[in-house]
C-alpha cells in the first residue's frame, strides 16, 4: 500500500485541515504504530496504525457521494487564514471529512462532488469523465479560439486567467471534447463547453491566453452526475442509477 504524508492521511481522514494536522503532530497528539511522532515528513498509510487523539484512523471500505452546488465565494478547502467561507462552512458538519473530486475556485460555481473514500477521490480525479461547463467571457470567440479549441494547443506562457500566486506557467491543452458557442459578441461571449481533464484554472487560462477573460463559470455535470435544480449551497446523495455508473467506471479504470 503506497504511503503519503502524515498531515494528508489525517486531513483525508478527519475533520483536520493540513495545517491543523501539523500542528497536532507538533503537539505529540499523534501516534504512529504505538509511538508519537513529530516529524512533519513521516510518511505512512493505514498498515502503520494511525492515532489522532486516542483515535486509531482505519480505511473505510465502502464510501459515500454527495453532490454539491457550489456558490459564488467559497472556497474548496477546510480552512481559510484569510478567514474566507469555505464549503464545509455550508455544508453539514457530518461531511466534514469528506474531500472534495477536483475544485472550482473561489469566483466558479456549480456541481462539486464529495466523497469519504480518498482512494475513488483520486480515481475519479485522474479518471476522464466529462465535465460540462456553461462560461461567460468578456470578449468575442474568435477563430483561433476555435481552431485551439479543436485541436488543443502548447501555451508557454498560461498565466492569465490562474492565481496570481501559483507557480504553474506553461500548459499543454488537451482538445476540447465539445463546444456550442451559444452568444458571440464583441462585448461579452457564452458557450457551453465539455473537457475530460481538470488542470489547475485550465479553462480561465485557456481563454486568458487569447486576452479574454472569464466572467462567469458554472459546472453543470461531471461524468453522469448532473447538476439537475439542485439550488446553490445544497446537497445531496448520488442516486441509485448514479453509484451503479460510477461503480461500473471505476471497475473500468481499474482494468
Amino acid at each position: 500500500m503506497e504511503k503519503i504524508r502524515l498531515n494528508k492521511i489525517i486531513s483525508h481522514n478527519t475533520h483536520y485541515s493540513r495545517r491543523e494536522a501539523d500542528d497536532i503532530i507538533k503537539k505529540g497528539l499523534v501516534k504512529v504504530g504505538g509511538k508519537v511522532t513529530v516529524d512533519l515528513s513521516t510518511k505512512v498509510n493505514f498498515d502503520d496504525k494511525v492515532n489522532v487523539n486516542g483515535k486509531n484512523l482505519y480505511e473505510k471500505d465502502g464510501y459515500t457521494v454527495i453532490v454539491y452546488n457550489k456558490p459564488k465565494g467559497e472556497l474548496v478547502s477546510k480552512k481559510d487564514d484569510r478567514g474566507r467561507k469555505t464549503i464545509y462552512d455550508s455544508l453539514p458538519s457530518k461531511y466534514a471529512n469528506y474531500l472534495s473530486v477536483g475544485r472550482l475556485d473561489y469566483s466558479s460555481e456549480g456541481l462539486l462532488m464529495l466523497c469519504d473514500s480518498p482512494k475513488v477521490v483520486s480515481a475519479l480525479m485522474h479518471g476522464d469523465l466529462e465535465r460540462v461547463y456553461y462560461i461567460k467571457l468578456n470578449g468575442e470567440i474568435t477563430p483561433s479560439m476555435e481552431e485551439a479549441m479543436l485541436k488543443g494547443f502548447h501555451a508557454e506562457d498560461a498565466r492569465r486567467g490562474g492565481h496570481s500566486s501559483s507557480t504553474i506557467y506553461s500548459m499543454d491543452f488537451a482538445p476540447f471534447v465539445n463546444y456550442r458557442i451559444i452568444k458571440n459578441r464583441v462585448s461579452f461571449s457564452t458557450i457551453k463547453v465539455t473537457i475530460n481533464e481538470g488542470k489547475n484554472r485550465e479553462l480561465r487560462r485557456f481563454f486568458g491566453y487569447f486576452d479574454v477573460d472569464v466572467v462567469d463559470l458554472k459546472r453543470v455535470s461531471y461524468g453522469i452526475v448532473n447538476l439537475g435544480m439542485l439550488k446553490p449551497s445544497k446537497s445531496r446523495y448520488l442516486e441509485s442509477q448514479e453509484y451503479k455508473a460510477l461503480r461500473d467506471y471505476l471497475n473500468y479504470i481499474k482494468k
